[in-house]
Protein backbone atom coordinates (compact mmCIF):
# COMPACT_ATOMS: atom_id res chain seq x y z
CA UNK A 1 0.00 0.00 0.00
CA UNK A 2 1.27 3.52 -0.71
CA UNK A 3 2.24 5.48 2.36
CA UNK A 4 0.45 8.79 2.65
CA UNK A 5 2.83 11.73 3.05
CA UNK A 6 1.59 15.23 3.63
CA UNK A 7 4.53 17.00 5.28
CA UNK A 8 8.20 17.41 4.49
CA UNK A 9 9.01 15.47 7.66
CA UNK A 10 6.92 12.51 6.50
CA UNK A 11 8.51 12.70 3.06
CA UNK A 12 11.97 12.70 4.61
CA UNK A 13 11.07 9.68 6.75
CA UNK A 14 9.77 7.80 3.70
CA UNK A 15 12.92 8.66 1.77
CA UNK A 16 15.11 7.31 4.57
CA UNK A 17 13.01 4.14 4.89
CA UNK A 18 13.34 3.51 1.16
CA UNK A 19 17.08 4.12 1.24
CA UNK A 20 17.44 1.74 4.20
CA UNK A 21 15.37 -0.85 2.36
CA UNK A 22 17.48 -0.46 -0.78
CA UNK A 23 20.62 -0.99 1.28
CA UNK A 24 19.18 -4.21 2.72
CA UNK A 25 18.34 -5.50 -0.74
CA UNK A 26 21.81 -4.60 -2.01
CA UNK A 27 23.62 -6.25 0.88
CA UNK A 28 21.46 -9.36 1.10
CA UNK A 29 20.65 -10.01 -2.56
CA UNK A 30 23.12 -8.01 -4.64
CA UNK A 31 22.96 -5.05 -7.00
CA UNK A 32 21.11 -6.94 -9.73
CA UNK A 33 18.09 -7.21 -7.43
CA UNK A 34 17.78 -3.46 -6.87
CA UNK A 35 14.43 -3.26 -8.63
CA UNK A 36 11.69 -0.81 -7.71
CA UNK A 37 9.38 -3.63 -6.67
CA UNK A 38 11.90 -5.36 -4.40
CA UNK A 39 12.90 -2.13 -2.70
CA UNK A 40 9.29 -1.01 -2.25
CA UNK A 41 8.34 -4.40 -0.81
CA UNK A 42 11.31 -4.29 1.57
CA UNK A 43 10.18 -0.85 2.75
CA UNK A 44 6.55 -1.92 3.07
CA UNK A 45 5.28 0.63 0.61
CA UNK A 46 4.52 1.03 -3.10
CA UNK A 47 6.80 1.82 -6.01
CA UNK A 48 5.10 5.21 -6.23
CA UNK A 49 6.99 6.19 -3.09
CA UNK A 50 10.28 5.72 -4.93
CA UNK A 51 9.11 7.98 -7.73
CA UNK A 52 7.95 10.55 -5.19
CA UNK A 53 11.22 10.55 -3.24
CA UNK A 54 13.83 9.83 -5.92
CA UNK A 55 12.16 10.36 -9.27
CA UNK A 56 12.65 6.69 -10.19
CA UNK A 57 15.22 3.92 -10.11
CA UNK A 58 18.08 6.07 -11.42
CA UNK A 59 17.56 8.59 -8.64
CA UNK A 60 17.47 5.82 -6.05
CA UNK A 61 20.75 4.36 -7.31
CA UNK A 62 22.32 7.81 -7.23
CA UNK A 63 21.21 8.20 -3.62
CA UNK A 64 22.77 4.84 -2.72
CA UNK A 65 25.98 5.86 -4.50
CA UNK A 66 26.20 9.15 -2.61
CA UNK A 67 25.31 7.46 0.68
CA UNK A 68 28.10 4.95 0.18
CA UNK A 69 30.70 7.65 -0.22
CA UNK A 70 29.47 9.42 2.90
CA UNK A 71 29.92 6.16 4.81
CA UNK A 72 33.38 5.70 3.33
CA UNK A 73 34.34 9.26 4.25
CA UNK A 74 33.19 8.62 7.81
CA UNK A 75 35.19 5.40 8.01
CA UNK A 76 38.33 7.12 6.76
CA UNK A 77 38.11 10.26 8.88
CA UNK A 78 37.15 8.36 12.04
CA UNK A 79 40.24 6.22 11.59
CA UNK A 80 42.39 9.35 11.47
CA UNK A 81 41.23 10.59 14.87
CA UNK A 82 43.99 10.59 17.46
CA UNK A 83 46.86 10.45 14.94
CA UNK A 84 48.76 13.76 14.99
CA UNK A 85 51.49 12.45 12.68
CA UNK A 86 50.52 12.91 8.99
CA UNK A 87 52.02 9.61 7.85
CA UNK A 88 50.18 7.78 10.63
CA UNK A 89 46.98 9.47 9.46
CA UNK A 90 47.59 8.21 5.94
CA UNK A 91 48.01 4.66 7.20
CA UNK A 92 44.89 5.04 9.35
CA UNK A 93 42.96 6.13 6.27
CA UNK A 94 44.17 3.02 4.45
CA UNK A 95 42.95 0.77 7.26
CA UNK A 96 39.60 2.57 7.45
CA UNK A 97 39.19 2.24 3.67
CA UNK A 98 39.88 -1.47 3.85
CA UNK A 99 37.55 -2.07 6.79
CA UNK A 100 34.73 -0.32 4.94
CA UNK A 101 35.27 -2.37 1.78
CA UNK A 102 35.45 -5.69 3.59
CA UNK A 103 32.39 -4.91 5.70
CA UNK A 104 30.25 -3.76 2.77
CA UNK A 105 31.54 -5.37 -0.46
CA UNK A 106 28.27 -5.04 -2.39
CA UNK A 107 28.09 -1.30 -1.70
CA UNK A 108 31.79 -0.91 -2.48
CA UNK A 109 31.24 -2.63 -5.83
CA UNK A 110 28.32 -0.33 -6.66
CA UNK A 111 30.50 2.69 -5.87
CA UNK A 112 33.57 1.72 -7.87
CA UNK A 113 32.63 -0.98 -10.37
CA UNK A 114 29.82 -1.48 -12.90
CA UNK A 115 27.61 -4.23 -11.45
CA UNK A 116 24.65 -2.47 -13.13
CA UNK A 117 25.55 -1.60 -16.74
CA UNK A 118 22.68 0.89 -16.96
CA UNK A 119 23.86 2.89 -13.93
CA UNK A 120 26.53 5.47 -14.68
CA UNK A 121 26.79 8.41 -12.26
CA UNK A 122 27.38 11.75 -13.92
CA UNK A 123 30.88 13.30 -13.93
CA UNK A 124 29.64 15.84 -11.37
CA UNK A 125 28.40 13.11 -9.05
CA UNK A 126 31.61 11.14 -9.40
CA UNK A 127 33.68 14.24 -8.74
CA UNK A 128 31.75 15.10 -5.58
CA UNK A 129 31.80 11.50 -4.36
CA UNK A 130 35.49 10.90 -4.96
CA UNK A 131 36.34 14.14 -3.21
CA UNK A 132 34.90 12.68 -0.03
CA UNK A 133 37.57 9.97 0.03
CA UNK A 134 40.33 11.93 -1.70
CA UNK A 135 40.33 15.13 0.37
CA UNK A 136 41.35 13.48 3.69
CA UNK A 137 44.42 12.04 1.96
CA UNK A 138 45.22 15.39 0.33
CA UNK A 139 45.13 17.13 3.71
CA UNK A 140 47.39 14.48 5.25
CA UNK A 141 49.80 14.60 2.30
CA UNK A 142 49.91 18.40 2.49
CA UNK A 143 50.73 18.22 6.20
CA UNK A 144 53.40 15.58 5.54
CA UNK A 145 55.00 17.77 2.87
CA UNK A 146 54.97 20.83 5.12
CA UNK A 147 56.68 18.88 7.91
CA UNK A 148 59.28 17.48 5.52
CA UNK A 149 58.08 13.90 5.92
CA UNK A 150 57.62 13.52 2.17
CA UNK A 151 59.10 15.40 -0.76
CA UNK A 152 56.30 16.68 -2.91
CA UNK A 153 55.58 19.97 -4.59
CA UNK A 154 52.12 18.69 -5.43
CA UNK A 155 50.38 17.11 -2.40
CA UNK A 156 47.34 16.29 -4.54
CA UNK A 157 49.49 14.15 -6.81
CA UNK A 158 51.02 12.42 -3.78
CA UNK A 159 47.54 11.83 -2.36
CA UNK A 160 46.39 10.39 -5.69
CA UNK A 161 49.28 7.94 -5.73
CA UNK A 162 48.45 6.88 -2.18
CA UNK A 163 44.75 6.53 -2.96
CA UNK A 164 45.31 4.42 -6.06
CA UNK A 165 47.64 2.16 -4.09
CA UNK A 166 45.07 1.72 -1.32
CA UNK A 167 42.19 1.23 -3.75
CA UNK A 168 44.06 -1.21 -5.94
CA UNK A 169 45.25 -3.40 -3.09
CA UNK A 170 41.87 -3.40 -1.34
CA UNK A 171 39.95 -4.14 -4.55
CA UNK A 172 42.22 -7.05 -5.42
CA UNK A 173 41.84 -8.42 -1.91
CA UNK A 174 38.06 -8.28 -2.23
CA UNK A 175 38.22 -10.09 -5.56
CA UNK A 176 40.33 -12.83 -4.00
CA UNK A 177 38.13 -13.07 -0.89
CA UNK A 178 35.13 -14.03 -3.04
CA UNK A 179 36.92 -17.15 -4.22
CA UNK A 180 38.49 -20.19 -2.63
CA UNK A 181 41.80 -19.13 -1.04
CA UNK A 182 44.99 -20.05 -2.89
CA UNK A 183 47.38 -21.69 -0.40
CA UNK A 184 50.63 -19.79 -0.19
CA UNK A 185 49.30 -16.83 -2.20
CA UNK A 186 49.88 -13.28 -0.95
CA UNK A 187 46.25 -12.91 0.16
CA UNK A 188 45.72 -16.25 1.83
CA UNK A 189 43.97 -14.76 4.89
CA UNK A 190 42.49 -11.55 6.25
CA UNK A 191 45.70 -10.84 8.17
CA UNK A 192 47.70 -11.28 4.99
CA UNK A 193 45.51 -8.66 3.33
CA UNK A 194 46.28 -6.14 6.05
CA UNK A 195 49.98 -6.93 5.91
CA UNK A 196 50.08 -6.44 2.13
CA UNK A 197 48.20 -3.16 2.42
CA UNK A 198 50.61 -1.93 5.09
CA UNK A 199 53.64 -2.93 3.06
CA UNK A 200 52.28 -1.37 -0.14
CA UNK A 201 51.37 2.00 1.34
CA UNK A 202 54.57 2.18 3.37
CA UNK A 203 56.63 1.38 0.28
CA UNK A 204 54.95 4.21 -1.62
CA UNK A 205 55.43 6.65 1.27
CA UNK A 206 59.06 5.59 1.49
CA UNK A 207 59.47 6.42 -2.18
CA UNK A 208 58.13 9.90 -1.52
CA UNK A 209 60.60 10.64 1.27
Amino acid sequence: MPRAVSTSKELGALRQDLLDAAMRVLREQGALHLTLRRVADAAGTSTMGIYTCFGGRAGLLEAIYEYGFRLLHEAMTTSMDGHPDPLARIMAVAYGYRRFARADPALYALMFERPLPDFDPSPEQRHDALRLCFDPLTLAASAAAQEGLIRSTDPQRAAYLVWTTIHGLVSIELTCSLRTPLPGWFLNSEKDGERILTAGVQALLSGLT
